[in-house]
């Protein structure tokens, strides 16, 4: 994985996700105002232990100790009662300014928080806690549990009380990053290309050839290879001082979300891919602010040509290799084509 071209920007994908990350906490009466009431209340005061749900929240409250297992992300509280197991969705709070005071990594990896701490910091002003070595006891008015799922990069505003958008998420990230270009009309002159080099599949064999049209058409090319994506800092710097990124189809095209807005985005689109090249990076594209083309590429510029004869159905019928299931459509068009660009 170190040596794809898309590991930062797979990466990138939890920049949404970590906008909902938090581990499982319980509230405690110590720390609240009893949220609860009517039945939940009374069985409070009658067990020692209530939750309460409604659209947008659930809330356990104790008004006995408990006991907290960090590792196994457990709250144990005794009572005389009959066993009662109760699992927290993750169900974001409405109008809970604090819910994102601070947050709880289950599965902590220090390199990631590293990676991302400008973004985190942003979302909170307090470090990040790893319950696998923390082993204290932490009290919180509310949280929010797990990740929410809005679609393939994108926000669905209508889902968050804020109204939230792409456009504030990409906002968002400028404001982090420290990023000082807002519109392409600010880039410097000449204009400066990025084009995604990739190292394993789907790559471009006449990418050398490629580089020297661009130069010739009077851009300032950078080649954005697997190694120059690896620091994030840096990268969205870059950015976010171009005004096209070219890229075949994959994870490195989720870059375009540092572009200025008014940026191009060109996707080299291979055989088969067409839905997937649409939906992943083409229509998200709109929201972010950024202009789309796509590039279709004929079968004589794939090398599945070469390999499989123009009259094989993975040339000519491409349907009935998805009717094969994803590890088939994966095999054949993600994993096992190269591209060689007609510049004629």
């Amino acid at each position: 994985m170190r040596n794809e071209s898309g590991k930062l920007i797979s990466s990138i994908y939890d920049l949404f996700l970590i906008l909902a990350l938090i581990s499982l906490v319980f509230t405690i009466n110590e720390c609240s105002s009893n949220p609860i009431s009517g039945e939940d209340r009374l069985q409070l005061e009658t067990t020692g232990f209530s939750c309460n749900s409604d659209l947008h929240t659930e809330i356990c409250l104790a008004n006995k100790q408990v006991r907290i297992d960090n590792n196994a992300l457990k709250v144990y509280i005794p009572s005389s009662q009959a066993v009662e197991k109760r699992l927290i969705l993750p169900y974001p709070r409405k109008e809970d300014k604090t819910a994102m005071d601070r947050f709880v990594i289950t599965d902590y990896k220090p390199w990631w928080v590293d990676k991302y701490k400008k973004v985190l910091s942003n979302l909170s002003s307090f470090e990040v806690i790893n319950p696998g070595a923390d082993g204290t006891v932490h009290c919180f008015p509310g949280a929010v549990i797990g990740l929410k799922y809005h679609d393939n990069l994108a926000i669905n505003g209508t889902g968050i009380p804020a109204g939230y958008s792409m456009s504030d998420f990409k906002r968002f990230l400028i404001q982090s990053f420290n990023l000082k270009i807002k519109r392409v009309s600010e880039v410097k002159k000449p204009p400066v290309l990025v084009l995604i080099s990739r190292s394993n599949t789907r790559r471009f064999l006449n990418e050398h050839e490629m580089i020297v049209m661009m130069k010739e058409l009077g851009f300032e090319v950078i080649v954005a290879d697997p190694m120059r994506m690896t620091n994030l800092d840096q990268f969205a710097e870059v950015l976010n001082s171009c005004s096209v990124l070219v890229g075949a189809h994959g994870a490195g095209l989720t870059n375009e979300i540092f572009l200025p807005e008014g940026a191009v985005t060109v996707q080299v689109v291979g055989l088969g891919l067409e839905w997937a090249a649409t939906t992943y990076y083409g229509d998200p594209a709109s929201e972010m602010g950024v202009k789309y083309l796509e590039y279709k590429i004929e079968p004589e510029e794939s090398t599945l040509l070469e390999k499989y004869g123009r009259d094989h159905p993975v040339i000519v019928d491409p349907n009935s290799i998805y009717e094969q299931g994803y590890f088939a459509v994966r095999a054949v068009y993600v994993d096992g084509q190269n591209m060689k660009i007609n510049l004629n």
